[in-house]
């Protein structure tokens, strides 16, 4: 699963496949395949995030949870769509809402690829779902995986901003090593929390502010 990619994250994730864990996982899937369910992201992306964004690049993270179970959505990086998808759905709505107040920059396709090419890590904490199935892959053995990614840019020299949207997304990040590093925690986008506290809380120039503060080039956050 993991030889295309670079050797940063071939590194991170190598110890990771010689654990039940990944056993499990793999059995989990290779039965899900037969069974003909169909799973998404399509297995092509599912390592999307870090392919895009190689380890030693990551500046930001943003956590999510589980792909988009709508087919043709998901492709491998949370809260991002395919740039055909329309009418987008509505956490990334609410995300662009709070990009549009914080910085003016109005977005309207939903392909978050070029976040993910200025070293903004857009990882969700488990890679596959059942269609029309949101959270069927939770506890089925991702989560070994994407914990030891965030590890791994926790361990970095370089300082990252770390984006925690929702109790799940803040829950993953409670080791983080706030002292050289940003951590943003918010409710999660949704419709059904994004008035509780996500609306008005500038994570993009907040971000930024504190990439330049470090020395380091803000993200461009237009798609």
């Amino acid at each position: 699963m993991i030889d295309a990619l670079e050797p940063g994250w071939r590194a991170v994730f190598e110890p990771v496949l010689a654990t039940d864990y990944s056993t499990a996982l793999n059995d989990f899937l290779g039965r899900k395949k037969r069974e003909g369910v169909e799973l998404l992201p399509p297995e092509p992306d599912w390592f999307n995030a870090f392919r895009l964004t190689p380890l030693e690049s990551v500046r930001v993270v943003i956590l999510g949870q589980d792909p988009y179970p709508t087919p043709g959505h998901a492709h491998g990086l949370c809260f991002s769509v395919r740039r055909d998808v329309s009418p987008l759905p509505r956490s990334l709505i609410n995300i662009y809402r709070e990009l549009a107040d914080d910085l003016g920059i109005v977005n309207r396709l939903g392909d978050l690829s070029g976040w993910a090419r200025q070293g903004v890590l857009l990882l969700n904490t488990v890679l596959t779902v059942d269609a029309g199935q949101a959270a069927s892959h939770r506890g089925k053995g991702w989560e070994p995986f994407t914990r030891s990614a965030i590890e791994a840019v926790n361990a970095a020299d370089s300082p990252v901003a770390f984006i925690l949207w929702g109790n799940d997304a803040r829950k993953r990040g409670e080791f983080l090593d706030r002292k050289r590093h940003l951590v943003l925690e918010s409710a999660h986008p949704s419709p059904l929390s994004a008035r509780r506290g996500f609306f008005g809380s500038r994570p993009f120039s907040r971000t930024n502010a504190f990439l330049e503060s470090r020395g380091l080039a803000g993200i461009d956050w237009r798609v």
